[in-house]
Formats: structure tokens, C-alpha cells, sequence
């Protein structure tokens, strides 16, 4: 059977190289007689593939020296409790609301401390990004909250905002690698790598030094301290193994392929295939305000449920996988990761064309 075009929000698309170098390798890694997926993390060829990965990642993303990679378990969502938990130190901590992770987030911060809402798009169903330029930020909160790209409702934020002096702690998980970021602008950066990076199991956290202390919440466990974790290289415990040595191959194909700037040149060229077409046709609407489209994740619609699930029905049967929207919001949803090549895209629209022809 041949590959499908797989435009799930995640577990997502890999590069299709990457998957064939893996297999290559799977029943022996460079000699060793063995998977990576049964080798010791505490070996000699494991450390060269963490080493490596961390090196390669901070090539592309320049991230300075005073900032710790973390390659961590837990995904995404353990990181709502880690953050509070970790730099909560006066107890107050002010969230911009653009989505469900946001908002779980922020319900998860609220058992450690007291939580600001103070941008929120949920008055039109997250379809935008709150104007971030002016906030009223907490005098006295220890960090600004945001999930960068809101992987249901297809919002990015294309400005970060504004918090006076405050450490920002960003959620990137469905736009990580996609472009570049500067990552001085945060003091928290991470995300979950099974969108754009990886296999699920592996997050990724990058977070400035001065951050990382011994002053935590009382009852915070071990495992979710960063300092555990920046003490021991990632190696306190056994790592997502398999999963930070698929994300160091992925990262030698972003360098291979130009780095983040060719990444986010490429990506914008995909979104404006599927974008454009959205935008002229009389069955198909995007649901997200021009000026907050993400590049990574396309919610559509055509208003009736029952054509609206004939369309899930024949794109599937066609080799379109995993374009059902999220509950949420309904319809379709066509996340176009960094390894969705652009030939999906132009094929998901030819057959948009074609179904809009057949039933309109």
C-alpha cells in the first residue's frame, strides 16, 4: 500500500527519509547490534545521539548558551503543572486565553496560585488573536502564559505580546521548528514533539538558567522539577529514547533543508495554496480571521453537517487521512506540518475543487 497524504494534528506526518533511515537502523544502530529501542541510555552510542540532538536543535533554533535544553516525558500537558510549579514564586501568574490547551493550562495553574486571565478570545470561539500589544500585566506576577499556535482553532500569534518586563512562557508545540524564534524573547519555551518533531512521548522544554533553582512550590515532586532534570543532562531517569533520536534525525533533515528560515518560506507557500483556495471558493470557508491564520493548522467548513461528513467520508477513501475538525469547532481541519509536503496540499485542493463541483 502506498503512503497517505496524513494530515492529522498529531501524532502527525514525519519525513518520509527519516522514517527509511529508521528502519535501516532499526535491528542494528551503527554497529552496535542493536535498536536504539534496546540500547542502555547510560551507553556511550546513547549519549552521542542526546548529544547530538541537543547540539543540532541548538544550532537551528541559536539558542544561547545561557538557556538549558530539556528533552523531558510527560508531553505538553505535564508542563501546565511543571511551569507553576517551578516559577511560582509570588504566587501569581497572568494567562492570555486562545485556545483549549491555554485555558487547561491556566485551570491547571490555578491549583498552585493565583491565575490572571487577562486576553481571552473565547467570546467568538477562539477564532482570533486578542490585540497583545497593551496588556494590563500583573504588577506582581511571576510570568506571562501564551500557547503560540492553537492547534484546534488554527490561530498564531505573529506578535508576541508585550509583558513588560515579564518572563514569557510559551507553549509551541504545534508550530516548534516551523519557523525561526527568538528564543531571548522567552523564558520558557516548549512543546510537546509529536506535530512537527517526532514520535509522541518526547516534550521538549527550553528554559533560561536563571530560572532553573532549587526554590520551588513545597510538594512539587522530584520528576517535575527542571533542576532534576538540567543536573543530570536529561538523563536523570530513562529518557524517551527512541523519540530524542527520531527528533535528531528530524533536525538533520531541517538543517539539510535549509534551517528555519527555508522552513518557514516553504511553509508559507503550502498555507497559501490551501488558504488561497478557501478564500475563493462559494462551499469552503476558513473559520479564523485573516490577520491570525496559523501555517500549520487549517480549519474549514461548509456549514452542513451532512455534506460536511461526506466530504470526511470520500477525502478518506481518496488517501486525504485525519481532516475531521476537532469537536469544538466542526467540520474540517488540515494540519500541514513541516514533513506535509506541498504535492498533499495541492492534492487535498484539487479535490476539494472537484467535490465542490460534484456538490454545490
Amino acid at each position: 500500500m502506498s503512503r497517505v497524504y496524513n494530515f492529522s494534528a498529531g501524532p502527525a506526518v514525519l519525513p518520509e527519509e527519516v522514517l527509511r533511515e529508521a528502519a535501516e537502523e532499526m535491528l542494528d544502530y551503527r554497529g552496535t547490534g542493536m535498536s536504539v529501542m534496546e540500547m542502555s541510555h547510560r551507553s556511550k552510542p546513547f549519549q552521542e545521539i542526546i548529544d547530538t540532538a541537543e547540539a543540532d536543535l541548538r544550532d537551528l533554533m541559536k539558542i544561547p548558551e545561557d538557556y538549558e535544553v530539556l528533552f523531558l516525558q510527560g508531553g505538553a500537558s505535564q508542563q501546565f503543572a511543571a511551569v507553576p510549579m517551578n516559577l511560582m514564586k509570588n504566587g501569581v501568574a497572568d494567562y492570555i486565553v486562545t485556545g483549549q490547551w491555554a485555558k487547561k493550562a491556566a485551570q491547571e495553574a490555578e491549583k498552585y496560585g493565583k491565575v490572571n486571565i487577562i486576553a481571552s478570545s473565547a467570546d467568538k470561539t477562539f477564532s482570533y488573536i486578542p490585540d497583545v500589544s497593551a496588556l494590563a500585566v500583573s504588577e506582581d506576577a511571576d510570568y506571562v502564559y501564551i500557547c503560540e499556535n492553537n492547534t484546534i482553532y488554527g490561530t498564531k500569534y505573529k506578535e508576541l505580546p508585550d509583558t513588560k518586563g515579564k518572563t514569557l512562557v510559551a507553549d509551541v508545540s504545534s508550530c516548534f521548528l516551523s519557523e525561526p524564534h527568538d528564543v531571548t524573547k522567552y523564558g520558557v519555551i516548549y512543546g510537546g514533539v509529536q506535530k512537527n518533531i517526532g514520535p509522541a512521548g518526547t516534550v521538549i522544554v527550553i528554559i533560561r538558567k536563571d530560572l532553573i533553582s532549587d526554590e520551588v512550590l513545597p510538594g512539587t515532586p522530584t520528576m517535575l522539577k527542571y533542576k532534576t532534570h538540567a543536573d543530570a543532562g536529561s538523563l536523570y531517569n530513562t529518557p524517551p529514547a527512541y523519540g530524542i533520536y527520531i527528533c535528531g534525525k528530524v533536525f538533520k533533515w531541517l538543517k539539510k533543508r535549509g534551517g528555519l528560515g527555508a522552513m518557514k518560506e516553504y511553509n508559507e507557500r503550502k498555507a497559501k495554496v490551501l488558504y488561497d483556495y478557501l478564500d475563493q471558493s462559494k462551499m469552503f470557508r476558513g473559520t479564523v480571521e485573516k490577520k491570525d491564520r496559523s501555517l500549520m493548522n487549517v480549519p474549514f467548513v461548509i456549514g452542513d453537517a451532512d455534506l460536511e461528513a461526506k466530504f470526511i467520508q470520500d477525502s478518506k477513501a481518496a488517501g486525504f487521512e485525519n481532516l475531521k475538525g476537532h469537536r469544538t469547532v466542526g467540520g474540517m481541519r488540515a494540519s500541514i506540518y513541516n514533513a506535509m509536503p506541498v504535492e498533499g496540499v495541492e492534492a487535498l485542493v484539487e479535490f476539494m475543487k472537484k467535490f465542490e463541483e460534484e456538490n454545490l
